[in-house]
Parts: structure tokens; C-alpha cells; sequence
């Protein structure tokens, strides 16, 4: 049965080379579409580096001279700070409480730090500076890469040394900090002394849609006599302890959180900040896979008709099959190979195009790089399997049908 078959694809050669050509154009569009998407989608689950579930940023601002609350002999801001902090950090529902700079999840507003060891320097451009108290890592549960918990990278802040994240120095072919942990490095902001390094953290992302291979930072304890009204104050809520939070603190903000001038002024949930801050990148996401669904469903359309017509074309055939003796699932069989062989040769010369593609850069990136062979293997395999699924549903239910005429009058029509 398969020489025959080859034989009469050879045979056919005219009408098949357009169902080549047609295979080939549409293998290679699947491929760009699933390249795409298997970028997002790794990017999007692949492990942010933080935990945000029962955590809340609580603004605090300072009453001014016009309020009638306002006290003018208070000027020790600082002290009141940490008072609040204080009383946050023993609160019976808080699990822990930090102050920061420019430093929790998605925040949109960085500052950004140069980190030098010995002859190796990295640009400012790119490095996120987090001036935080100990406890931010606790509130946000960071984990360093040698398998370091929260509790112990909140020491390690405590006696002033600093957290970088693991993969900075992959540009300049250092894959990892390990061997540099208690090392001293300068940073661009206080070129006076050096900062001792106490663990190597794992990738922190910047948000959910980039890899954490591309994001660097770089924390480091703040200096609280630098106190300032940009003080972020971010809480973790012990799990059994969330319901209401954000209510029952606004109950006792007055009486329990009012601290010289100081009041809380708004509590946000840090999941509706990430919703905020992605908005943007969850329409693109939204819109992406919108567009890839059309375009999938017209190739669909156009591959399903295109073997559905030729399927119908062949009725004459399908019946004399059944003439000399074939089942219904020798045909079925039959029609499906002759299919996927044409796709297979579509595929061979569709992934030599594909990898030009990548070698030229024409397809998305991810960590630096356009071709990976986990990623080509599996988006020229999932684009496979899609057109192969296309062609037997084309191929079916007309063949199914033809099937269903008897012989004779089959072969009467033709």
C-alpha cells in the first residue's frame, strides 16, 4: 500500500506541489506564531523572585500647618517613623513590615545604582537600586540563590551588607555570584567605602512579562537619619489573618497609626498595583493572542478547505477502494498518510527557513538570543501537530461522508 501511494503522489505531482507550496507558506507562519507565544507565555510563568499574595503598601503623609491636629513643636519625623514601623511590625495580623525607596513590585518609579568589582564595572542604566529596611525582604519572602530564606537575607541586611541579584555579572561571562560572596564591591551611590557581599539573590523580575535572566538589582539597608516623605511602607499579612485587612486597619488608623504628624493616608492591595501597573501589557497579551487566534483560524479554514475539496474530488476513487475490497479504515488510513506526508516534506523545507529567520533575528527574543533548540524544537513541533490536526479533520468528515455512498453509484457520477 505505501508504494503505492508514494507512487501516486509522484504522479499527482502538479496538484500536490500546491498543496506543498500552500504547507510550507502556512508551516512557517505557525512556527513564527508559536515562537511567539512560547516567549510570552515562558516569560510569564517563569518565577518573578518575589511573593506579593497578603501583601499592602500603606502610604503615610504628613499633616501640614493648616490642620487643626497639627502639632508644630514635633520636628522628629524620624523618630515618629519609626515608632509607626514599630508598632506595624507588632501588630497580631502583621507577619512583617518594611520601609523602602523606590523598591516594592511593579512600581514604576526606580532609581538605579553601578556596581564595580575589582576591573569589572557595570553600567547604572540597567541595575534597579532597592534602599530598604531588613524586613522588605521578609515581607516580600526574596530567596537567595544558594537557597538562603528571607529570615537570613534580612540579617545579612541588618549588619550592612548587600544582596545582588545572581545573574548581574552574566554579561561580562560570570554565570554566577557564588564565589564572590564576602567580597567587597563599590556602588556608584557612596564611592567613599566598600560593601561587603552577603548572599547572591535569585533574578528578581521587574514585572510578569520579561525574564528574570534580563533584570538585575541590587538591595542594600537604608539609612533611616535620610528619612524623607518618598518612604514606602509595605506590609505582609499572615495568611490566616487577610480577611478585611485593609478595613480593620482603616478603623484603627486613627487611633492606633497617628503618630505625630504622620497618618496613614491610603492602603492598596499589591494585587490590584500589579493589575494597575500591567494593565498595558495585559491588553498587548490579550491583543497578541486575539491576533494569533484569527490568524490560526483562517489558516484552519484554508487548510480544512483545501483537503475537503480534495477529498470530495476523490469520491470516484474512495468508492472503487471500496470495490475491491477496502475497509473504511484502510481509506481513512490511507488519506491521512498521503496528508501528513505532504506535510512532512513542507515541514523539512519550512524548517530551513525557519532557522534563517532566527539567524537573522526575524523572530522574538528571549535572554538575549533568538534561537534556542528547546524553543525551535518545540515551536516547529506544536505548529506540526496543529497543521497535522487540520488536515485530519479536512480529511474526515468529507471522506466520512463519501464514504457513506455506495460503489456503484459513486462510480455511476463519475
Amino acid at each position: 500500500m505505501n508504494r503505492k501511494l508514494f507512487k501516486q503522489i509522484r504522479n499527482e505531482w502538479r496538484s500536490n506541489l500546491w498543496i506543498l507550496v500552500e504547507l510550507l507558506i502556512v508551516s512557517v507562519v505557525m512556527w513564527f506564531i508559536a515562537d511567539f507565544m512560547y516567549v510570552r507565555i515562558t516569560d510569564y510563568n517563569s518565577p518573578r523572585g518575589f511573593d506579593i499574595s497578603h501583601c499592602y503598601l500603606i502610604k503615610i503623609n504628613k499633616l501640614t500647618p493648616n490642620s487643626p491636629d497639627f502639632n508644630p513643636s514635633d520636628t522628629l519625623e524620624k523618630k515618629d517613623m519609626e515608632e509607626l514601623l514599630n508598632r506595624l511590625q507588632h501588630g497580631p495580623e502583621i507577619e512583617a513590615a518594611s520601609l523602602s525607596q523606590n523598591s516594592y513590585p511593579y512600581n514604576g518609579s526606580n532609581a538605579s545604582i553601578g556596581i564595580n568589582y575589582d576591573t569589572i564595572q557595570t553600567g547604572s542604566g540597567s541595575i534597579i537600586r532597592r534602599w530598604v529596611t531588613p524586613d522588605f525582604v521578609k515581607v516580600f519572602r526574596y530567596e537567595g540563590a544558594n537557597g538562603e530564606s528571607p529570615e537570613q537575607l534580612a540579617e545579612l541586611l541588618k549588619h550592612d551588607n548587600i544582596l545582588i541579584s545572581d545573574n548581574i555579572f552574566i554579561p561580562h561571562k560570570i554565570l554566577s555570584l557564588h564565589n564572590y560572596i564576602g567580597k567587597s564591591f563599590k556602588l556608584s551611590t557612596d564611592t567613599t567605602r566598600s560593601f561587603r557581599l552577603g548572599a547572591a539573590l535569585k533574578p528578581i523580575k521587574y514585572y510578569d512579562f520579561e525574564s528574570g535572566k534580563d533584570s538585575y538589582c541590587c538591595l542594600y539597608k537604608m539609612d533611616m537619619n535620610h528619612f524623607g516623605n518618598w518612604c514606602e511602607l509595605c506590609v505582609r499579612v499572615k495568611d490566616n489573618m487577610d480577611n478585611n485587612f485593609m478595613d480593620n486597619l482603616w478603623k484603627d488608623a486613627d487611633k492606633h497609626l497617628r503618630v505625630g504628624n504622620l497618618y496613614v493616608s491610603d492602603i492598596k492591595s499589591f494585587s490590584d498595583i500589579r493589575t494597575n501597573f500591567q494593565r498595558s501589557q495585559m491588553n498587548d497579551m490579550r491583543n497578541h493572542l486575539v491576533g494569533g487566534a484569527f490568524l490560526m483560524l483562517n489558516i484552519f479554514l484554508g487548510i480544512l478547505g483545501t483537503f475537503w475539496f480534495r477529498t470530495q474530488q476523490r469520491k470516484g476513487e474512495i468508492a472503487l477502494f471500496k470495490a475491491l475490497g477496502s475497509t473504511n479504515k484502510d481509506i481513512f488510513r490511507r488519506e491521512i498518510i498521503e496528508g501528513l506526508i505532504l506535510l512532512s516534506v513542507a515541514t523539512i523545507f519550512a524548517i530551513i527557513i525557519d532557522l534563517n529567520m532566527a539567524y537573522a533575528n526575524l523572530n522574538e527574543w528571549h535572554d538575549g538570543v533568538t534561537l534556542e533548540s528547546g524553543r525551535f524544537i518545540f515551536s516547529v513541533l506544536i505548529s506540526y501537530l496543529l497543521i497535522a490536526l487540520m488536515i485530519v479533520i479536512g480529511i474526515w468528515f468529507p471522506a466520512k461522508k463519501a464514504m457513506k455512498i455506495q460503489p456503484a453509484e459513486a462510480l455511476h457520477e463519475e
